[in-house]
């Protein structure tokens, strides 16, 4: 049997623009004890913001960063940080009342006051810029349902008009717009973050891999080589770690892809997203004297992957025929949790929890959903009131999927691995060895790797991704590099070596 080959290159650098060109870190590691008021696992957008927000009210913080800051989902987004999020509001209206949309959007709206007034005190060079964001139609049917978001947003206060005006180079019939919302470059804001955090007693650890949580008076954070004591533990790893609160049932696993191309133009002061589908976001920037044009979209579960090369090929024809782009320079794919009922959690883990908090669900907005998140809790840690807390809830109810159906559904897959199968350089398959699932690699010089396809978060079948070489599982949205290595959770320990069949 042969696999799929991977022969037909994809255009671009795999990599985010942002991490491409925001330049590196060098916190240290953990070796030994450390004890602050709060232990922050994860070092994205969420837990820096909550972090340095902690040390601004007098709170000592260690913030531990599995791999290097900005490197995880926070610096694979578009860069919009905005309240208008496609159709947000007729949805959230439709689903839980007016008084939740509107306190959605002001949580929103505060998020992106807050980056401003971050990057300006703190001084953080990050391309930060106001644009105005708009939710384009292309269709009547599209617009109708922009000139009902439009109204219904500018009833709940927020700063949005209906235009036909829309500074794109194609035609559109009406978008809505949002004044004064804003762009910036990801990687660079939390690389400001991490530096206002790290110092005078409070601490940002690199290559940082917490092994698990014991809460108590303190609670106590494992890692490899250390040890974090602190009286409160924030959980913000976009997927839970030590998820006790079933997260990865209530939120399920969306990816997204971005192609960025060069333009001999200069950036717009308006940033895009469409209504019809396939939906596309449009975003311009300009980055070393080059101006890029960032395409997104071709959105899915991650349980249904698909050709993930030929979504990028779709993107980056979008980028060429309406766009003005002549090539791709960089690709790359993002993965964010949707919450079952449309709002993001934010609070204690679990019901019996009383010192581990959790921020996850961040429907794909993260850059103000994550700023928000972190305020709520930065206000709940200090003893403040937060307006919005409740609506963010993290152990409201909510419908739950089922858990054990997609291990059922891999379980019988494994019966029809083929034994043997024939790769190009490039390629990778699941094949039977010895009764048990090999995921096998081989790469471009010809050398083969072999590692468990069993995912070693609840036992599901991964599956390989040519087009971003990673082994990926449809079940929960767990992310593998060829050397088995987590990339992504739920799953937090990397499937093992396997011999080479």
């Amino acid at each position: 049997m042969s696999a799929a080959s991977n022969s037909e290159r994809i255009e671009g650098e795999p990599m985010s623009l942002w991490v491409a060109t925001g330049g590196s870190t060098e916190y240290p590691g953990l070796r030994g004890d450390v004890e602050v008021d709060i232990a922050v696992i994860g070092g994205g957008i969420a837990g820096l913001t909550a972090a340095l927000a902690l040390k601004r009210a007098g709170q000592t913080v260690a913030v531990l960063e599995t791999a290097r800051v900005g490197t995880g989902v926070t610096g694979h987004t578009t860069g919009k940080v905005t309240s208008l999020q496609r159709l947000a509001y007729t949805e959230l209206r439709d689903h839980h009342g007016t008084d939740t949309a509107r306190a959605y959007g002001q949580a929103n709206e505060a998020a992106l006051r807050h980056v401003a007034d971050v990057v300006a005190t703190e001084g953080i060079d990050c391309d930060f810029r106001r644009v105005a964001n708009y939710t384009y139609a292309e269709s009547d049917e599209a617009l109708a349902r922009v000139r009902a978001e439009a109204d219904l947003a500018a009833e709940l206060g927020l700063p949005a008009t209906f235009t036909t005006e829309v500074p794109l180079p194609f035609q559109v019939k009406g978008a809505v717009r949002f004044d004064d919302q804003a762009q910036l470059h990801a990687v660079k804001y939390l690389q400001g973050l991490a530096r206002a955090v790290d110092g005078d007693g409070s601490f940002v650890f690199e290559r940082a891999h917490a092994r698990g949580i014991r809460e108590g008076s303190p609670c106590i954070v494992d890692l490899e080589d250390g040890s974090v004591r602190a009286r409160d533990v924030i959980v913000a790893t976009n997927v839970p770690f030590g998820d006790h609160g079933l997260f990865d049932c209530r939120s399920r696993p969306h990816r997204s892809y971005l192609v960025a191309g060069l333009v001999d133009t200069p950036p717009l002061d308006a940033t895009f997203i469409s209504v019809d589908e396939p939906m596309r976001s449009i975003l311009t920037v300009a980055i070393d004297g080059k101006s890029y044009v960032l395409a997104g979209g071709e959105g899915h579960p991650a349980s249904e992957a698909g050709d993930t090369a030929e979504r990028y090929r779709r993107l980056a024809a979008f980028a060429r025929d309406r766009l003005g782009v002549e090539g791709v320079a960089y690709r790359w794919s993002t993965q964010d949790g949707i919450p079952v009922d449309g709002l993001p959690y934010v609070g204690r883990m679990s019901p019996e929890a009383k010192h581990v908090y959790v921020i996850t669900g961040l429907r794909k907005w993260g850059l103000t959903n994550g700023t928000a998140a972190a305020l709520i809790l930065a206000d709940t840690l200090s003893g403040r009131e937060n307006p919005w807390a409740a609506v963010f809830d993290s152990n409201r109810t909510t419908p739950a999927a089922n858990a054990n159906q997609p291990v059922e559904e891999s379980t019988e897959a494994v019966s029809a691995t083929p034994e043997r199968v024939d790769l190009a350089p490039g390629d990778g398959a699941v094949i039977g060895v010895d009764g048990d699932s090999t995921a096998v690699y081989k790469d471009e010089e010809g050398n083969v790797h072999a590692v468990s396809a069993v995912c070693t978060h609840l036992g599901c079948i991964v599956d390989f991704n040519p087009a971003d070489v990673t082994w990926d599982c449809p079940c929960h949205g767990s992310r593998f590099a060829i050397d088995g290595s987590v990339i992504q959770g739920p799953a937090v320990i990397a499937l093992p070596p396997r011999p080479v069949p």
